[in-house]
């Protein structure tokens, strides 16, 4: 059975926190709530187990348990909504049965490991408070399938306010985000640079920084990385966690904003 939730008290805390996903989950339930037409939250319950779905825009996240498998009801959820991207349980994710405009994506998560080495970036050259116009000004020479700016800033600057998310910048060229930052596990994303200062090292300067500023805080920080990435952030010497799988559609042209929110992964 799939329920609709209407508090937060519906959602399992501890299962969630076992998993990034789930923690995005708790994470965008605490900017939202669960009163939002664009961001619902599920419950699934069947005789092998229980987890929850989460669907922000065209992105839906599925936890489980790891008892509870695909099942008839989530492949009608599936059918019906016809997500752009499906991500989460693993389990779960393998076992439904997708309509043919659907494609498997291999992903890896990368947790950043702060070096002891010398750092080129310093706190000097990091804006821990930009201007998220800016920002988005950035984001959109690098991600051509951005939200379009009032919905990506509605969306940001509501999950800074509520202290979910944080964005940076670093020598006003290069930007990553705090996704969320939940009981001291963080997700980077939205990394990009702009196109005039690309090739000068900026992103794997930026990214060390952020491993080292997030340790001495003592929180473990990791990002997604999609194949063509995956090279670049072991030359960083990030540490490789897991791979995964994630649905996409195949049939949403990639400029299309229809896509939903911009993507994690780099």
């Amino acid at each position: 059975m799939i329920k609709l939730i209407e508090q937060e008290r519906e959602l399992d805390r501890e299962l969630l926190l076992k998993t990034l996903s789930g923690r995005k989950m708790l994470a965008y339930m605490k900017a939202y709530g669960a009163g939002y037409e664009f961001c619902r939250f599920y419950k699934i319950t069947d005789e092998t187990g229980v987890g929850f779905m989460f669907i922000i825009n065209s992105t839906l996240i599925i936890c489980g348990d790891g008892n509870l498998g695909a099942t008839e009801e989530i492949d009608l959820f599936v059918s019906m909504n016809l997500p752009f991207r499906i991500e989460g349980d693993q389990k779960i994710l393998k076992g439904i049965k997708l309509p043919e405009r659907y494609q498997e994506l291999n992903r890896t998560v990368f947790e950043l490991v702060a070096d002891c080495g010398p750092l080129k970036a310093t706190e000097a050259h990091v804006n821990l408070d930009p201007n998220l116009p800016e920002v988005y000004r950035i984001l959109s020479e690098g991600f051509p399938n951005i939200s379009d700016f009032s919905l990506w800033y509605t969306d940001t600057s509501h999950r800074c306010r509520h202290g979910i998310s944080r964005v940076f910048t670093y020598r006003d060229s290069t930007t990553a985000s705090a996704v969320f930052d939940i009981e001291n596990v963080v997700l980077i994303g939205q990394v990009a640079t702009d196109t005039a200062a690309r090739g000068r090292g900026y992103a794997r300067e930026f990214l060390r920084w952020l491993a080292r500023f997030f340790n001495n805080l003592g929180k473990r920080a990791y990002l997604l990385a999609l194949d063509v990435r995956v090279s670049f952030y072991r030359e960083i010497g990030f540490r490789e966690v897991e791979t995964e799988i994630v649905l996409e559609r195949i049939d949403v042209e990639k400029e299309s904003t229809k896509k939903g929110r911009l993507a994690d992964e780099q």
